[in-house]
C-alpha cells in the first residue's frame, strides 16, 4: 500500500476519535406540549435529563402525557442522530464508512 494512504487514513482515524469525543460533550434539547416535557439527549444518542412540567400531570389522562414523553424522546434522539451525521459527515467529505 501506498505510505501517503496509510498516514491520511491514520489521520482520519484520529480526527474521528476527536469527533466522536467532542460528541459526547454535544446535546440536543427538545420539548413537546409546548414546553410541558423537555428532554436533554447527548450525541452518543443517550437520553440525559428530562423534565415533566406539574401541569402535564393528569391522572386523568395519562395517555397525554405518554404521547408527549415519546414525541419528545424520539424528536431528541432524532436531532441527535442528525447532529452526529452531519459532525462525521463533514469529517468524511460526504463518504459513507461502515458504522458511522
Amino acid at each position: 500500500m501506498n505510505k501517503n494512504f496509510l498516514k491520511q487514513a491514520q489521520q482520519l482515524q484520529q480526527r474521528m476519535v476527536k469527533a466522536q469525543e467532542e460528541l459526547e460533550e454535544m446535546n440536543v434539547e427538545v420539548s413537546s406540549g409546548g414546553g410541558a416535557v423537555r428532554v436533554v439527549v447527548s450525541g452518543k444518542l443517550k437520553l440525559l435529563s428530562m423534565e415533566i412540567s406539574p401541569d402535564a400531570v393528569d391522572p386523568q389522562d395519562v395517555d397525554m402525557l405518554q404521547d408527549l414523553v415519546l414525541a419528545a424522546v424520539n424528536e431528541g434522539l432524532d436531532k441527535a442522530q442528525e447532529m452526529a451525521s452531519e459532525k462525521m459527515s463533514a469529517l468524511t467529505g460526504g463518504l459513507k464508512l461502515p458504522g458511522m
